[in-house]
Formats: C-alpha cells, sequence, structure tokens
C-alpha cells in the first residue's frame, strides 16, 4: 500500500478546494484546509503505484489551472503551487521502500516535463538522502533542481517529492497570543536546536492574532512519538504561565502510534482510532466516510 500526502498552496478558495478534492476520487482518504497557513493536505492511498501516483497527478493538473503562487499569501513557508508530494510506504520491506521511491521519480519526471515546473528530490528519492528543510533553504540557491528547469515556473514556482517513511503532522493551539512564547517553545522541542529527536517545529500565528500555534513535524516515530511531542509542548506552555488550547493533526497517523498514547492523553487531545491510516481505509476513504455520516434521505 502506498500513500501520498500532497501539500497545495491553497486554504482559503472554497470552489478551488471543492474542485481538489473531487480531483482525488475515491483515493482520497483525507484532506485538511488552513486559511491562516493558506494551504491544504490531501492524503491518497492505494496499492502499489495503481492508485496514489496516478492520483497525484490529476490533483497537481487541477493545481496547476487554480493556483497561482504569485497571488499566494499564507503563514507557512512554500516553494510553489503543489508545493510538497511526498510518497509514503506504508509496509516496511526493501521492495516496499523502493515503490515509492520509483513513484516520486516518476511524478517528478511528469510534473517537470508536462508543466515545466522544477523538482527537488528529498529523503529516501535524494540519493544523498537530504531532508526537506533543506530543499527549502538551498533551493536555487546552492541546489539545481533534480528534474525540470533550473528557475521557478512563474506561476507554480517548484515542488519538493520524496519518499519517506509515515510521519505525523499536529497542529498545537496554545492559550496565548505571545508570540515570544510560542518561538521558545518551538525551539525547545525541535530536534534542530537541542529539543526531542525527530522533531521539526514551527511557530505561527492564527487569524485575528489571539492565538498561537506551535507546529509540529514527528519524522522519526520510532524516537519519538505524538503523546511525548505533544504533551511537551503542553508542559512547556504551562511552564510559560498558559496551556494548549487544542490539538490538530493535520493528515492521519499509523494505528500504532494511537495505540501507544495512553487513554487520558487520547480523550484530553480528542483524538480516536478514525484518525489512523489503516482505520479510513478499512472505511473505503473519505468519500465512503462521508456518505457513512450523511442523514438518510427522506
Amino acid at each position: 500500500m502506498l500513500e501520498c500526502v500532497i501539500n497545495v498552496s491553497e486554504g482559503r478558495d472554497a470552489a478551488t478546494l471543492e474542485a481538489l478534492v473531487a480531483a482525488c476520487g475515491p483515493t482520497l482518504l483525507d484532506w485538511h484546509a488552513d486559511p491562516d497557513h493558506h494551504r491544504s493536505v490531501f492524503s491518497l492511498a492505494g496499492p502499489g503505484t495503481r492508485d496514489a501516483e496516478p492520483a497525484s497527478r490529476v490533483l497537481s493538473r487541477v493545481a496547476a489551472r487554480r493556483v497561482d503562487l504569485t497571488l499566494h499569501r499564507g503563514e507557512h513557508p512554500r516553494l510553489g503551487a503543489v508545493d510538497v508530494v511526498p510518497f509514503v510506504s506504508l509496509g516496511t520491506t526493501t521492495v516496499d521502500r523502493q515503490i515509492a521511491i520509483d513513484a516520486a521519480h516518476s511524478f517528478a519526471r511528469w510534473w517537470s516535463e508536462a508543466y515545466g515546473v522544477p523538482c527537488f528530490m528529498y529523503d529516501d528519492a535524494d540519493p544523498e538522502g537530504r531532508d526537506l528543510p533543506s530543499v527549502r533553504r538551498t533551493a536555487f540557491k546552492h541546489r539545481r533542481p533534480d528534474y525540470g528547469p533550473s528557475l521557478a515556473h512563474h506561476t507554480l514556482g517548484a515542488t519538493a517529492v520524496g519518499a519517506r517513511k509515515p510521519l505525523i503532522a499536529v497542529n498545537c493551539v496554545l492559550a496565548s497570543a505571545e508570540t515570544d512564547v510560542a518561538n521558545r517553545i518551538a525551539r525547545q522541542v525541535r530536534e534542530s536546536t537541542g529539543g526531542l529527536p525527530g522533531v521539526r517545529a514551527l511557530a505561527f500565528r492564527l487569524a485575528g492574532g489571539k492565538r498561537m500555534q506551535v507546529s509540529l513535524n514527528l519524522v522519526d516515530l520510532d524516537r519519538t512519538g505524538l503523546e511525548e511531542a505533544v504533551t511537551a509542548v503542553r508542559d512547556l506552555a504551562r511552564a510559560a504561565h498558559t496551556d494548549v488550547a487544542g490539538v490538530e493533526l493535520v493528515g492521519l497517523v499509523p494505528r500504532r502510534e494511537l495505540d501507544d498514547c495512553s487513554t487520558e492523553f487520547l480523550r484530553w487531545a480528542e483524538l480516536d482510532l478514525e484518525c489512523a491510516i489503516e482505520a479510513r481505509i478499512a472505511l473505503g476513504g473519505w468519500q465512503a466516510m462521508q456518505a457513512r455520516q450523511a442523514p438518510d434521505s427522506e
């Protein structure tokens, strides 16, 4: 089973979001739109490359028609309209890993040739193993694209395309509007500044300026899991005389990560087993889940 978690630089226009969701078809497991970040994340999954990789192309075609990076204003750092395209093997064998790598290179080759968008490979898809933060720091400055032209597309920018293990993206909304507090917490939990192993963290201001958000990417779940990372943010917030007012997953998580969480934590964070990738696949995807939840027509 192969998952593709596409990040698109659009989180506000309802008509565009509706078109993007429709483009995913039955391969869509979950989607999350954030107007503050002006960004949406679409989780696609299917067996091998028969569903996830072709569906990623259909979604990208729609994004190419409807998203113009020159008009984009949002909190999240970005390279392009179709900003990040990671292929995630949900299996653990060498063959599973290679399927994800092959899908990443196939997508990057197609996207660069069909639309003229430069693509930078990362994680397992990059022979040097460079990560996504490295791509953001060095793209076009110290690093040429792996596919496509040497300059960014005039409306679509560039795309980071990777193959990686499952990760967890989670936002911790603080009951505080203090930028210094949020930045300090992010700095204390991120690995690169001496925090938790495998944790990336950034602080963002939410709409209206009344709340700050600490956004986490947990990229090595064997070293730091969901409960440990979020609890660390909560403890640091409380030490700064504030608290975590809400926990928001961006995308889905492996079932084993939820199994490793305590009942008390899941209750406090308001998370349940429907957040698991495996559960959403078993339900038949996002569209099937919505159909089950819809009230019976009279």
